[in-house]
């Protein structure tokens, strides 16, 4: 397999990527990528993992892993990769279509997976699809851009670093949520095992009003875990030293009592928006906590998230639906939703990964900006360390055979 019949394109936030990758899919591809139409091809996403794990619980099989007694859902995000990589390849296709490939994985499984695919190489023809120039392969000799759903291939050029100042400042709190103490989260010698399988071993951390951490770990540390113990869902914290706003879990506090206090992102939170909300709408649902706007805003509410749009360039699309945005568009936009409050701890879960360059920067320039201007303390997780976002500490979990143990690093 020749190296330069190989693709490495580098897609904008504002393309179709969907579209685009049935046009190749259907044998409708134009110019470059014509010579793919009379062949076969698989894709390689997360979706399709997702999709996979979904047709395996419906018909209760083991398709992936046919050497093992194991479901796909049951391995970590790397070996899940890896695992169906090799199911694309034993269907014999073509090519394989790789949609991001190295997203939401550790550094060590990021070498592994480019190991692997350079070695695919040498076998299959490869399309992959990417947003960050940082994702490029150099075993990859084509390589294009493609900016708009004309899905024309274009010269690359590599992405400088900005150094332009999107925002000087944000809006007020509206009804700000008022918290005194100075201490937010605190975990003493937490422990937490499933089926006697050792998930986190003696954990102690302090999180404190007005810091930024970064939360760090490989996959299969235990950060979900740990995530689901500081927003009050995970039962393992009962009976344990984990204060939460002041109270002990299993004081007598509700979910509420903890989760008023937290601003949440996830890049899951985007498929919750499935009806036709505006974007308008959308940010200000986050007032109600509501998905989806059931309550009559009021004018100093809506005021407000005017503001906000302002701030963040989208005034002229407030009145769009909000799951037409493009991706850039929408992560802005749930991450403002978030921070309408002023919450005493915002949570933000991998909130550049699917990002391209561009937005990534308005993203994490979004971000520095809540940590100067706020005395909001930022989770920030993610696999990726962002040349412009600097916290203030990072929280790392090391996976040990009897849990993962956790270390600050300044």
């Amino acid at each position: 397999m020749q190296q330069h019949e190989h693709w490495d394109i580098l897609l904008s936030n504002q393309v179709d990527k969907k579209a685009f990758i049935e046009t190749i899919l259907k044998g409708k591809s134009v110019g470059k990528l014509s010579h793919f139409n009379t062949k076969s091809g698989m894709l390689f996403s997360d979706i399709a993992i997702a999709n996979f794990i979904k047709k395996e619980y419906q018909y209760d099989s083991i398709e992936a892993a046919t050497d093992t007694t194991r479901k796909l859902s049951s391995f970590s995000s790397g070996e899940r990769k890896k695992v169906f990589l090799n199911y694309c390849i034993k269907q014999e296709p073509d090519y394989i279509i790789l949609d991001n490939p190295l997203d939401h994985l550790d550094i060590n499984s990021r070498k592994s997976i480019t190991i692997a695919l350079e070695e695919l190489a040498k076998k299959v023809l490869l399309i992959q699809i990417i947003n960050r120039n940082t994702d490029l392969h150099s075993f990859i000799l084509n390589k294009a851009h493609i900016q708009n759903n004309s899905f024309v291939l274009e010269d690359l050029k590599l992405a400088e670093e900005t150094t332009t100042t999107y925002f000087k400042s944000i809006p007020d709190a509206f009804d700000p949520i008022v918290y005194q103490d100075t201490i937010l989260i605190q975990m003493n010698g937490v422990n937490v095992s499933y089926l006697e399988k050792p998930i986190l071993k003696t954990i102690n951390w302090t999180i404190k009003k007005g810091e930024f951490w970064h939360l760090l770990g490989p996959n299969g540390s235990g950060k979900s875990t740990l995530l689901s113990l500081i927003t009050g869902e995970n039962a393992k914290g009962y009976g344990q030293n984990v204060y939460l706003f002041g109270k002990k879990k299993g004081s007598g506090e509700s979910i509420w009592d903890i989760k008023k206090n937290i601003g949440y992102f996830s890049t899951a939170m985007t498929d919750l928006f499935q009806k036709r909300d505006t974007l308008e709408q959308m940010i200000l649902s986050g007032f109600f906590d509501s998905i989806g706007l059931y309550t009559q805003p009021t004018s100093l509410q809506k005021k407000l998230v005017s503001q906000w749009l302002e701030l963040i360039n989208m005034t002229h699309l407030k009145n769009n639906i909000f799951n037409q945005l493009s991706i850039g568009q929408q992560r802005l936009a749930l991450i403002v939703r978030a921070v309408l409050k002023h919450p005493p701890l915002l949570i933000l879960d991998e909130p550049v990964e699917g990002l391209d360059d561009e937005n990534a920067a308005l993203v994490t320039q979004l971000i520095t900006v809540l940590s100067q201007k706020t005395d909001m303390a930022i989770l920030y997780v993610s696999h990726r360390s962002e040349p412009n976002l600097k916290p203030n500490a990072i929280y790392e979990l090391t996976p040990q055979t009897t849990g993962s143990t956790g270390k600050i690093k300044n």
